[in-house]
């Protein structure tokens, strides 16, 4: 008798209600009776997830394993007990808060079969304004090359992976690291793979944001991430030689989780564990950082990581709060190189000009400051508005405004203390380019061959916008990431969102 033909993987911790519409669209798969198995190991919850994985078994024998264990304090313990249960000749990882499309299972294993592949990705959507970042799903690829293309961008295991290569390997996750554990088995089932296949002809995976923000990447404490960091990139340098391959890979972890470990919450850390953080980033850059590296980086990640790097919290801290609280500091000229005059820049005893050198960052003349946000026009004609300042009083004119693919030409007025820019995006068609899922976009500004995005120092969001697209509700939001960066949000109005919002008031309100 011969096994199924793929293997479903859920490591399953306090994720209900999100549980129940996960397992559900398990059941809803199209690939027909026999050809899969779920085996979903339950890491000692306590909200009843535990219970609606037994339900479901007891529901579809045919279809569910569930184990159950001790918490271990991560996915990646139950991630490798229910690879070791895997019968079928393909695995897929599912998040326990996240989704298929019916159709998924059929079409990845269908594409894996005919061109041979060993792992296949389908194409990744967010859910409640959840960014994901779309260039490897860019078109169908039967043959993508790691080194070559947006594939570092997509570390997340949720992937077809062909069971032979993992075994073949012994490729397991790294039970060591409390986050993070999923990208070294990724990384390394991609290295081995023969063939990499992506499909973007249909919504495969649907990647939730949980309505409290509480999944596993947003809570992460930042020495965990740290620690974990450091694990990773030891493991990547012992995998790839170092050169332009190992930079392919690692761009974008200094792009991303280096990028977030200086942010804006940075200015929160006590003393203790901001000297023991500083140290530990510094240590990274130092190690992995490399000119073709920092030549991707944006002008504001390169000083704080070169002031990471120096060793000085201080400096850092005070970098990070200019960004926040202050705005866009002056450029200093100087023997025809450009520095970010941020406070320390050239203090007695301070860092040294190198940590502010923005010379070659093509992105730091667009650095402008938000300082306002409103919306603004009639009834029928409804429009973001959005002001900003540059401290340059020779900002190269044209300015354009954007957020994603939507973009306003900027009125651009020089002064003596800068330039100030005003342009506006129409609410309607933020809501017709956004997914019916909802989508958060970052507003960035362009000034010639930059592209940076927008700050709001001192940020005043204005009131949420409800609009309606068809038959469903949207609200219409401007925010801050976490890095502090000015989002736009559009996000489908559901009645669990409207409890999960009650309930944060609440909380806030001590109630």
């Amino acid at each position: 008798m011969t096994g199924p033909a793929v293997t479903v993987v859920v490591a399953v911790y306090n994720v209900m209600p999100y549980l129940t519409r996960c397992l559900e669209s398990l059941v809803a798969q199209t690939i027909g009776p026999g050809q899969l198995e779920v085996v979903a190991v339950d890491d000692g919850s306590t909200d009843g997830s535990g219970a609606e994985l037994d339900r479901f078994a007891r529901l579809h024998p045919a279809i569910f394993t569930v184990l159950h264990q001790a918490n271990s304090g991560g996915p990646a313990v139950p991630s490798n007990r229910a690879l070791d249960a895997a019968n079928g000749r393909y695995v897929f990882f599912l998040g326990a808060d996240d989704y298929l499309g019916p159709e998924a299972l059929e079409r990845l294993v269908t594409t894996a079969d005919r061109l041979g592949s060993d792992v296949v990705l389908g194409r990744v959507v967010g859910v409640n304004s959840r960014h994901v970042d779309q260039s490897v799903f860019a078109a169908d690829a039967d043959d993508v090359d790691l080194f070559d293309s947006a594939l570092p961008y997509a570390m997340a295991n949720t992937k077809l992976f062909r069971r032979a290569l993992i075994e073949k390997h012994g490729l397991r996750f790294p039970e060591d690291m409390r986050v993070l554990s999923d990208q070294p088995f990724t990384l390394e089932a991609l290295f081995h793979a023969e063939r990499i296949s992506v499909r973007a002809d249909y919504d495969y995976y649907y990647a939730v944001r949980r309505l409290d923000s509480s999944n596993v990447s947003y809570g992460s404490r930042q020495h965990v991430r740290v620690e974990a960091l450091t694990q990773l990139m030891a493991f990547i340098a012992a995998l790839v030689p170092a050169g332009e391959r190992r930079d392919a890979i690692l761009t974008r972890h200094f792009r991303w989780e280096l990028t977030a470990l200086v942010g804006d919450q940075l200015r929160t850390a006590d003393h203790d564990s901001l000297d023991g953080l500083v140290a530990g980033i510094g240590a990274l850059v130092r190690e992995y950082l490399t000119d073709r590296i920092r030549a991707r980086l944006g002008a504001e990640t390169r000083v704080r990581l070169a002031l990471a790097a120096h060793g000085d919290a201080a400096a850092l801290v005070a970098v990070i709060r200019q960004d926040a609280e202050v705005g866009v500091p002056p450029t200093v000229v100087d023997g025809g190189r450009s520095y970010a005059a941020y406070p320390g820049f050239r203090a007695a005893g301070g860092p040294p000009d190198a940590c502010f050198d923005v010379t070659d960052a093509p992105d730091w003349p667009a650095k402008l400051d938000v300082t306002g946000v409103t919306w603004a026009g009639g009834p029928r004609r409804r429009v973001l508005e959005i002001r900003g300042r540059s401290p340059r009083p020779d900002l190269a004119d044209p300015v354009v405004l954007g957020a994603g693919d939507l973009t306003g030409p900027a009125d651009v007025t020089h002064d003596g203390d800068g330039t100030r820019v005003l342009a506006t995006l129409s609410a309607a068609e933020l809501l017709a380019t956004s997914s019916v899922r909802g989508e958060r976009r970052a507003l960035k500004a362009t000034v010639g061959a930059g592209t940076a995005p927008l700050r709001a120092p001192g940020f005043r969001a204005p009131r949420p916008m409800v609009r309606r697209k068809g038959a469903r509700v949207y609200v219409l939001a401007v925010t801050l990431d976490h890095i502090g960066q000015v989002m736009i949000g559009v996000t489908p109005v559901s009645p669990r969102r409207v409890v999960a919002h009650l309930k944060r008031v609440k909380l806030r309100l001590g109630k």
